[in-house]
């Protein structure tokens, strides 16, 4: 996680600039549909955290997001009579900085943690599993980033932000925790510092950022989970992603950046502050919910996110 220096006067005169673009924050290339419904501008839906995170969205649609140096999960309730459409709430406190969230079809709530280092499962009842903690009898560097595949392996990204005096590992990869939840097998061991990922909702395509590269790369998924076919996706590192139903891929770095499975960029969506994570949720699963430093935003769609079933969030430092 990246210091943050930006001081509440500046805050307030980046909301105050956001204010007045209006509905001009969403900009989409020439010849392009927008991706955002008519009239609609990003929100603010609740504010005053220190560095929020990791959306996750559950089956009703409802978001989860993490506070991480505040060692919070949030969850934003959906809730139509509320003057934003929800309502917030802390799910757990002392969560190990967790970072980055996702569901799995069973409707498990994991979180990779930055002070155990280790990904791990809660269940609604507050039970911890702690899934993968090392790999090759070393310690990881600190999970960030989730995906879990239909077959419900589980793949992330294993960066580190700060300093790197006790890591263990040789390196910053990418793993997959095969479905079984007990054989983890290193998959990406190329990147400088990977962090945002996603799959496809068949399960055939994994996107994997290396942030600190600076792009964006594309994988096959093979039947055990391994990868191949490496292409370039994108000229654009990013830390959170998220995907829409017509398979358009959202980056987040400055803005939101769109692109087509292609890979060619679609549109542009400004944010007040620099937005760390992206994911579909709400009662129609149209609404982008943004998690952006010390705030949590929401912008509805004309697209929805994908199948819900595989439907999850990104991780920052």
């Amino acid at each position: 996680m990246k210091a943050i220096t930006r001081t509440k006067q500046a805050v307030r005169a980046v909301l105050l600039a956001a204010a007045l673009l209006g509905a001009a924050m969403t900009q989409a290339a020439d010849g392009d549909a927008p991706l955002a419904a008519r009239g609609a501008q990003v929100r603010c839906l609740a504010s005053g955290f220190t560095f929020t995170e990791g959306p996750a969205t559950d089956a009703a649609g409802n978001v989860y997001f993490t506070d991480i140096p505040n060692e919070r999960i949030y969850k934003w309730t959906l809730a139509p009579d509320a003057p934003e459409g929800g309502r917030l709430s802390v799910f757990r406190e002392n969560s190990d900085q967790a970072n980055g969230l996702y569901f799995d079809a069973q409707g498990r709530l994991l979180a990779a943690q930055q002070k155990t280092r280790g990904v791990t499962e809660y269940d609604m009842k507050g039970a911890v599993v702690i899934l993968a903690d090392s790999y090759g009898g070393r310690r990881l560097n600190s999970p960030n980033d989730l995906w879990v595949d239909p077959k419900g392996g589980l793949y992330f990204s294993d960066p580190r932000y700060g300093s790197t005096a006790d890591l263990e590992q040789d390196g910053m990869h990418v793993y997959y925790l095969k479905p079984d939840r007990k054989t983890l097998i290193r998959v990406v061991d190329d990147m400088t510092r990977p962090n945002g990922l996603i799959g496809t909702a068949d399960g055939t395509t994994l996107y994997v950022a290396d942030e600190a590269g600076g792009k964006t790369w594309r994988y096959a998924i093979r039947p055990d989970g391994t990868l191949e076919n490496k292409s370039l996706f994108a000229a654009q590192g990013s830390d959170g992603m998220t995907m829409d139903e017509e398979g358009n891929v959202y980056l987040t770095g400055q803005a939101i950046t769109v692109y087509s499975p292609e890979g060619r960029k679609l549109a542009t969506i400004a944010v007040p502050e620099v937005p760390a994570n992206v994911t579909f949720g709400g009662p129609r699963n149209r609404t982008l919910f943004i998690t952006a430093r010390t705030s949590f935003y929401a912008l509805e769609m004309s697209v929805k996110g994908q199948t819900r079933a595989v439907q999850g969030a990104s991780g920052r430092r």
